[in-house]
């Protein structure tokens, strides 16, 4: 629900990032977001969009249109997806449907999202209702899947006025959430089994043993954007927005002291081997600084997101004549699987370090455009 502004300020931050992104396309076509239905691509491409909005320059919202328009045929089937897979992941690159079909008004996009919500409804779930990450995950929930569908569901409610899934979203927030949250630091860890069977967990709470930032990021986003959507009078938004508050003070209190980012494992701050990490970083100051401009949150005061984001662009931010590039980001982490990733801090200490993948650079983009639309720019 952004407000259009015309921004012609080449010299933004947020035109940089999203500029260097559309300067690798190839044909029209970005080769890592035309390239196969996922959840990173989605969020560029939500980011993108945003932009769009917010600038009033329709060159983005078209080059989010055409990368979309690749997977939706139609019918409203979309290449790619298989919706058996019950994979959460596979819902993020949705969110960039409902607008589509609120500004287009083409069939085939309001048919791609309502089979995104069938595979929502025949979610696999946890025996107090919170979805699977995966259906290959059996009785585990996962902050990541929180962003992936949460925020979905709201717009979606919002967007064909169904408040069923108001309700949904609202039950996963806070389910994953109580059940994730650590009460001495109260900042969240990666994930919970319910099953308490998998060797990555606490037997006794089935919580994974360690924060980590970039997850901690994911539900951050998760809960502000759902938050947008949310009717003033659902009987859950008070309690989402206390919880908002509650973890955003806890991870001031563990912001670096001397950069203002945030560290791989969050609740590990000085332990050697861990480092400051580009993606959960943006994350939480676009989370951060969306809940100020949004006045969300009542406590935290905007220097602290000012300072993150100037520690971002001095500690991860380089440019030259090919554009904006980001550095020092998680290439990836995860729990279980094949390669069995055992959530200890040797693992995620362990995962490479990467540069100008668009896991870090779109939340890059999401966290310049919320900065500058807080400076008024």
């Amino acid at each position: 629900m952004q407000t259009a502004t015309i921004i012609n300020n080449t010299e933004l931050m947020s035109i940089k990032v999203a500029e260097t992104i559309l300067s690798l396309s190839q044909g029209g076509l970005h080769p890592h977001i035309a390239n196969k239905w996922g959840y990173v691509a989605g969020m560029a491409l939500t980011a993108i969009g945003r932009l769009g909005d917010w600038a009033g320059q329709a060159k983005y919202h078209e080059f989010v249109k055409r990368q979309m328009d690749v997977f939706i045929q139609e019918d409203g089937s979309i290449q790619g997806y298989t919706l058996e897979d019950y994979n959460l992941d596979h819902i993020n690159k949705g969110k960039n449907l409902l607008w589509l079909w609120r500004e287009t008004g083409e069939a085939k996009y309001e048919k791609a999202a309502r089979l995104l919500a069938d595979q929502l409804t025949g979610q696999p779930r946890t025996n107090e209702g919170g979805f699977w990450h995966k259906k290959i995950y059996p009785y585990q929930m996962w902050l990541d899947g929180l962003y992936m569908s949460s925020p979905y569901m709201a717009e979606y409610a919002w967007t064909f006025d169904e408040s069923d899934w108001f309700d949904e979203a609202a039950h996963q927030l806070l389910l994953i959430e109580g059940r994730t949250r650590n009460p001495q630091t109260g900042l969240l860890h990666h994930a919970w089994d319910e099953s308490g069977e998998q060797r990555w967990c606490d037997n006794r709470s089935g919580r994974s043993r360690h924060v980590w930032g970039r997850a901690m990021g994911w539900y951050a986003m998760a809960l502000v954007d759902a938050l947008e959507y949310f009717p003033v009078r659902h009987p859950k938004r008070g309690q989402l927005m206390g919880i908002f508050e509650r973890m955003a003070n806890a991870v001031v209190r563990v912001q670096d002291q001397e950069s203002g980012v945030w560290a791989q494992v969050m609740d590990c701050n000085g332990r050697e081997g861990n480092y400051l990490e580009a993606s959960g970083s943006c994350m939480l100051t676009y989370a951060l600084a969306k809940g100020i401009r949004l006045r969300y949150l009542a406590e935290i005061d905007r220097r602290v997101v000012e300072r993150a984001y100037e520690g971002i662009l001095q500690r991860f931010v380089t440019e030259d004549e090919k554009g904006v590039h980001l550095h020092g980001i998680c290439h990836g982490a995860g729990l279980g699987g094949r390669k069995y990733r055992d959530g200890s801090f040797d693992y995620y200490i362990s995962e490479a370090i990467v540069s100008d993948v668009l896991m870090g650079v779109a939340p890059l983009l999401l966290a310049s455009i919320e900065i500058e639309r807080l400076r008024g720019i």
